[in-house]
């Protein structure tokens, strides 16, 4: 394949005053691949709420305050533009085009990488945090780990895939539902909660009840679910009560088998538990931002007296990356998203922290 010519620079999107909502095109050196590495030239790049949280650093779970010009961003898809040292040995060639996750490497030999646990592990580096992430043109990636796209995929939709889809798809995996079973979907009409689903509905064959502002019904029921809650007709401090007694009815038998909190919300996860039946299983995925809370409802006599679990799930592996992009490439699963230049990007995160967005919003890196 011919050489593509590299600029010495290039633009990202940094933040530029952590701690706030604000954001800056910024012109940055193009990075030169080092042993195992590749140079991607970006096109797209997916924003998450994870994206909002570490600009403002209001994940009291993070060891480090976010720096001032870090470039932020982890679902990035982009064409190979450059080979480092050696990076040809996995098979990877110059003009494929590949995705960078949240997860941006892993040590491949530490405890966890063995036990496929590639969230966990010790030496990972994480895409938009310390690393620099993919709210930029160029961008390096591990040559053995960035995800391969398929060729009938877009960019722009593949990006979503890169952290929520794989995210929500783990996490149902998790949940030891099986076919026919009622999962719940709190955070429905979200980025990842549209994604999970279709992916639970249309994807697994589970039966879905969506949970979200009633703003977003349309989006959860038009994704496949059967049903849709309104969180705000139930009050918010009863801990679920209220909340679950719908959810029962609705599935005739006691609750659902699963739930999944999509959102960062603690008053979400104390209903969570509520709204369980028997055996139950509660996946947590969304990080409540500030400080932390322990779930509120998770009482060791509720817990005993319905042998319900609790289980947490950080993204996916590698392998689940590239069967989720297969589900979207088959079309089993779309999202609902929208295109905005890098200069809009504050804009795009003022309206997160509103709670307005719905489902998920992708760069145009170009």
């Amino acid at each position: 394949m011919e050489s593509v010519e590299i600029p010495k620079q290039a633009k990202a999107v940094v933040y530029d005053n952590p701690g706030t909502v604000s954001t800056k095109v910024a012109i940055v050196d193009v990075p030169e691949p080092g042993p195992g590495e590749v140079l991607i030239n970006l096109t797209h790049s997916g924003v998450c709420h994870s994206d909002f949280g570490i600009m403002t650093n209001s994940w009291k779970n993070l060891p480090y305050p976010t720096p001032a010009g870090q470039v932020g961003g982890h679902e990035g898809v982009g064409k190979v533009v450059k080979l480092g040292p050696g990076a040809e040995s996995v098979g990877i060639k110059i003009g494929d085009r590949v995705g960078i996750k949240w997860i941006s490497s892993v040590c491949g030999t530490c405890l966890p990488c063995y036990e496929s646990a590639d969230a966990c592990c010790i030496k990972s580096k994480v895409s938009g945090y310390f690393t620099p992430g993919t709210f930029q043109q160029y961008v390096l990636g591990p040559a053995n780990y960035v995800t391969p796209i398929p060729d009938s995929l877009p960019s722009d939709a593949a990006a979503p895939m890169l952290c929520a889809g794989v995210t929500v798809y783990s996490a149902l995996k998790r949940s030891r539902a099986r076919p026919g079973n009622w999962v719940v979907i709190s955070g429905a009409g979200g980025g990842l909660g549209h994604i999970a689903i279709q992916l639970a509905a249309r994807g697994l064959g589970f039966r879905v009840i969506g949970i979200d502002h009633g703003s977003k019904k349309d989006l959860v029921l038009n994704s496949g679910a059967e049903h849709f809650v309104d969180v705000t007709e139930f009050p918010s401090d009863d801990d679920g009560k209220a909340i679950s007694e719908k959810v029962i009815s609705l599935t005739g038998m006691g609750g659902a088998h699963a739930a999944i909190v999509c959102t960062a919300s603690n008053v979400a996860y104390a209903q969570a538990l509520k709204l369980l039946r028997v055996n139950g299983v509660l996946v947590c995925v969304g990080i409540p931002e500030h400080n932390p809370l322990p779930i509120a409802t998770s009482f060791p006599a509720t817990m005993i007296g319905k042998q319900l679990s609790i289980v947490g799930s950080a993204v996916g592996t590698r392998q689940e990356a590239i069967e989720t992009l297969e589900f979207a490439a088959r079309g089993i699963i779309q999202t609902h998203f929208r295109v905005e230049k890098m200069d809009k990007l504050t804009e795009v995160f003022e309206e997160m922290e509103k709670g307005h967005l719905q489902g998920r919003v992708v760069l145009d890196l170009s």
